[in-house]
C-alpha cells in the first residue's frame, strides 16, 4: 500500500492495505530436496543443510573446515548417484509429493473453515525457501499465520531449525502477523489411527511379517543426553502404533536410521538390526518410518533399496517397504483437523463492505496527515 503521505509526494511503502482482505495463513514445511540429482546440486543442498548450526553443533570454524574441504568435496557426488535412483520424471519425490499434500490441504481446509485460508509449501533447505513462502502469505493478506513443520516428533535438529528460519525471515518485516506453531504430533489420536490403517491395507495385500520394524531418523546421542525430547516422543509413537495393531514385543522393533560421522547415534540402528535379525533366522519383515511424512531420499532408497540388500544378504528371504502416509486422503483429514485445532480463536476476517469502509477511513485520515 502506498503511505498516507504518498498524497504529498512521499514514496512510502508498508506492509499493510486497509482495503485487503485477511486470510488465515497455513505455512506447510519440510525438510528440503536438492533441485536435481546432480553433483552440483547436491552441493549446495548439503552446504546450506549441515551448515545449520541446529543440525551440526560443532565448533563452527572446526566444522566450516571439515564441510568445505572434507565432506562438500566427497559426499555430493555419492548422494546425487543416490537421488538419481529415486528421482522421477517430475522431479524429486519430495518435492513432489509435498507439493500434492499442499493442494490437497488447502482443499481440504477451504471445505473445514468458514474464513479465507492460503495454504503454502516452504522447505527447511531449498526452494521453495521459508521466506518466499511466508512472503507469499504476506502478498496473500495473511495476517495470521500458523507454522506446520511436517515432523511429527520434534527434535532440535528439524522442528526448531524450522523456527530459526521463520524467526529470520520475520525479523525483516515492520508489521508482523499473528504466529501460532504445531511444535509436534506424535501422539496424536488421527496420526497414530492413519499409520496403522496404512499397515493394514499393506498387509492385507502382502501378509503379515515375522517382524515389523519402525524405523525413525536418527540424531546424535549426544543432543538426546543435551535434552532433545525426539528420542522419547520416537518410542512413544512405537508403542502407541504397536498397541493399535495389537502387536506383542516380538512382532515388532523400534531403530533409528541415517546416521552420519563417527560419533554414536541413537540406538538400535536400522541396518546393524536388520542384519543381526536376517543372521537369526527371521526371514521376513516389513519396515515403517512413521517419523517422515513423505517418501524422500532415505526412505526410497536408504530403506526399500540399501537395507533390503543388506537384510537379503544377511540371510533374510522377504522385505518389504510401507509407503510413508503421503497425500493419502486420510493423512490429509488428519493434517487438516490439526490445523483447525491450532486456530482455534481466530476469527474470521473483516467483509467486503466494512473493508471498503476502514479504506476510506483510512483515506480521511491520510488527508489530513
Amino acid at each position: 500500500m502506498i503511505h498516507p503521505s504518498a498524497r504529498r509526494g512521499h514514496n512510502l511503502k508498508t506492509d499493510y492495505q486497509h482495503e485487503a482482505a485477511e486470510s488465515l495463513g497455513v505455512l506447510l514445511v519440510n525438510l528440503g530436496t536438492p533441485e536435481a540429482p546432480t553433483t552440483a546440486a547436491v552441493r549446495r543442498y548439503l552446504k546450506e543443510f549441515l551448515w545449520d548450526p541446529r543440525v551440526v553443533e560443532v565448533f563452527r570454524p572446526a566444522w566450516w573446515l571439515v564441510l568445505n574441504l572434507v565432506i562438500l568435496n566427497t559426499r555430493p557426488r555419492r548422494s546425487a548417484e543416490a537421488y538419481e535412483k529415486v528421482w522421477t520424471d517430475e522431479g524429486s519425490p519430495l518435492l513432489v509429493i509435498s507439493e500434492k499434500q499442499q493442494a490437497a490441504l488447502q482443499a481440504a481446509l477451504e471445505q473445514r473453515l468458514d474464513f479465507p485460508v492460503k495454504t503454502v509449501l516452504a522447505m527447511r533447505y531449498g526452494n521453495p525457501s521459508i521466506a518466499s513462502g511466508l512472503q507469499a502469505l504476506r502478498e496473500s493478506g495473511a495476517r495470521r499465520v500458523l507454522v506446520l513443520p511436517l515432523y511429527p516428533q520434534y527434535s532440535a535438529t528439524t522442528t526448531a531449525s524450522i523456527f530459526d528460519a521463520v524467526s529470520d525471515e520475520l525479523q525483516r518485516w515492520r508489521w508482523l502477523p499473528e504466529l501460532r506453531f504445531i511444535n509436534h504430533y506424535h501422539d496424536d489420536p488421527a496420526y497414530i489411527q492413519a499409520l496403522a490403517d496404512s499397515v493394514r491395507r499393506f498387509q492385507a495385500e502382502h501378509g503379515e511379517p515375522d517382524k515389523l520394524i519402525l524405523s525413525f531418523h536418527g540424531i546424535p546421542r549426544e543432543y538426546f543426553l543435551a535434552g532433545d525430547p525426539y528420542f522419547c516422543e520416537c518410542q512413544k509413537t512405537g508403542r502407541l502404533l504397536a498397541e493399535a495393531l495389537a502387536l506383542t514385543q516380538d512382532r515388532w522393533q523400534l531403530t533409528f536410521q541415517s546416521r552420519l560421522g563417527p560419533k554414536a547415534w541413537l540406538k538400535p540402528y536400522t541396518d546393524k538390526t536388520l542384519e543381526s535379525l536376517a543372521k537369526s533366522g527371521t526371514k521376513n519383515v516389513q519396515v515403517i518410518c512413521p517419523g517422515f511424512s513423505a517418501d524422500c531420499l532415505e526412505t526410497l532408497e536408504e530403506i526399500a533399496m540399501q537395507n533390503r540388500d543388506i537384510f537379503t544378504g544377511a540371510g533374510g528371504s522377504e522385505y518389504r517397504y510401507i509407503p510413508c502416509l503421503n497425500d493419502s486422503a486420510q493423512h490429509i483429514d488428519m493434517l487438516a483437523e490439526l490445523v483447525a485445532q491450532h486456530t482455534q480463536g481466530w476469527a474470521a476476517s473483516a467483509d467486503t463492505d466494512e473493508l471498503l469502509r476502514r479504506a476510506e477511513r483510512a483515506r480521511r485520515i491520510g488527508d489530513n496527515f
